[in-house]
């Protein structure tokens, strides 16, 4: 992943057309969107995914930055290449983890920044297969999350601090080694490698339901990745698959003033999560996911134990889907091969919240109901979830719903819960007064601490 925590950039995204000044959508817009939205209907409806961040640099301990934050060369990191055996590396333990948790799809890095590939590519020997029993970690995990049930996805850095036709350039290592940037580099040489790897990801390992491409930077960007070329040969042998938006540079959080991109199919806020659902200039909603660490680093870091609540998790996917977009969690497994332990503590809980809620994540999306105090809303056709996610004094009000509000249940069981459009001489129009707990005018404890979900069938 990026270091930054968001990038911002003031530079649009280039569009699948080029759009004249207007105020409305050209027709061919309008076919590009709607192809678009129909292409990421089932990715959409999914919401939630494991990111999985995994590599060499799990031997060192320190992040998958450990490389370039310490200007490490490739001679001083060979030390963690060649410890690096995961042993206890489970790809069917990683998938029950992953469905537990209730999550629909995964995406592993099959190669980061540093170069070191995780698959058996025959156009390199810096390769995990050669030290792991010829064994290629990323068709085991591709296998054994097909066998879940679940989608699957590749990461892959189009950058490289390894190859030597790759200049020192951004974040590279070697940034402010003058000799080492007097070397000649081979652009095209480099760019021959980047985009046969990625052919042999879409060719050799079957069916893949997402690439997710990392990173571009100032001039790095579309054209200079020959990113036209690279879509074309990804399609070529996987037509249904979903392509991030980092072969252009990412603008992260900004919710407005986006046109669809000619090169990705969803834009990917990283550490952090827009103010509102991301839009294209014309108002459209456009498909997005938030990449998030449940510590404070993507791959494993043996000091860092600042660890995200299942609560703040739950919240965090919850606002997400309010706003219409995806989220995408993150592991990073020891080097030993193993998800941490608080890890999957954490993903049990957010799982067991799931069972129970589920239906109000799925398929669901943004209401047209305005963010209440006590929570946010979720919906899916005529159900409206109102999510519960503060204490408070009383009945909550689903301000707005009046009259159109049909059947009202607790999710988790079932149970009907009641509701009246008046509560203590406050009866102003479109009110709408729902309670768990009993006397109503107390602050109780919520059934479920980190959310409390009332389905609310509207007419």
């Amino acid at each position: 992943m990026k270091k930054t925590t968001v990038l911002l950039c003031s530079v649009f995204l280039v569009t699948a057309i080029m759009l004249p000044a207007q105020q409305s959508p050209s027709p061919a817009y309008t076919d590009a969107y709607n192809k678009l939205m129909q292409r990421t209907e089932w990715w959409r409806n999914d919401r939630f995914g494991m990111f999985i961040h995994f590599g060499a640099y799990a031997v060192a301990a320190r992040g998958e930055w450990v490389k370039s934050n310490e200007k490490l060369t490739t001679e001083q990191y060979q030390k963690y290449v060649d410890a690096f055996n995961p042993a206890d590396f489970d790809a069917a333990a990683w998938a029950r983890t992953a469905k537990s948790a209730g999550m629909k799809y995964a995406v592993l890095t099959a190669k980061h920044h540093d170069g070191f590939c995780m698959f058996d590519s025959k156009l390199t020997d810096y390769k995990l297969s050669r030290q792991f029993d010829g064994r290629d970690l990323v068709r085991e995990f591709l296998d054994a999350f097909r066998a879940e049930g679940l989608k699957v996805g590749l990461y892959y850095s189009i950058i490289d601090w390894h190859h030597p036709d790759y200049p020192n350039v951004g974040n590279h290592p070697q940034r402010e080694d003058d000799e080492y940037g007097k070397r000649k580099f081979n652009w095209d040489n480099y760019l021959k490698y980047m985009h046969g790897q990625v052919e042999e990801l879409v060719r050799d390992y079957g069916k893949l339901d997402i690439m997710w491409f990392d990173y571009s930077f100032d001039e790095y960007s579309g054209d200079k990745w020959k990113a036209k070329e690279l879509v074309d040969l990804v399609h070529k042998y996987q037509p249904g698959i979903l392509l991030d938006n980092r072969l252009e540079v990412n603008q992260g959080t900004v919710t407005e003033g986006r046109t669809i991109s000619r090169f990705g199919d969803f834009e990917t806020p990283e550490q952090g999560i827009p103010d509102e659902g991301l839009l294209d200039k014309y108002g459209n909603p456009i498909p997005w996911e938030t990449c998030l660490t449940l510590n404070n680093n993507w791959g494993y870091y043996e000091s860092d134990k600042n660890w995200k609540s299942p609560e703040l998790i739950v919240h965090a996917l919850v606002n997400c889907v309010s706003k219409n977009g995806n989220l995408l969690l993150n592991v990073g497994p020891d080097a030993r091969g193993r998800i941490p332990a608080e890890s999957v503590r954490i993903l049990k809980d957010v799982g067991r919240w799931m069972d129970n809620n589920g239906e109000s994540i799925y398929g669901c999306g943004a209401s047209t109901f305005v963010k209440p105090d006590w929570g946010r809303y979720t919906q899916k056709g005529n159900n409206l979830y109102a999510h519960w996610m503060y204490p408070t004094v009383g009945h909550i009000n689903i301000k707005g719903m009046g009259d159109k509000a049909g059947h009202v249940t607790l999710l988790s069981s079932g149970a009907e819960l009641p509701s009246e459009t008046g509560w203590w001489g406050n009866s102003g129009q479109g009110n709408f007064f729902v309670n768990i707990g009993s006397p109503t005018y107390m602050t109780f404890q919520l059934p479920d601490p980190y959310d409390t979900v009332i389905k609310i069938v509207t007419k």
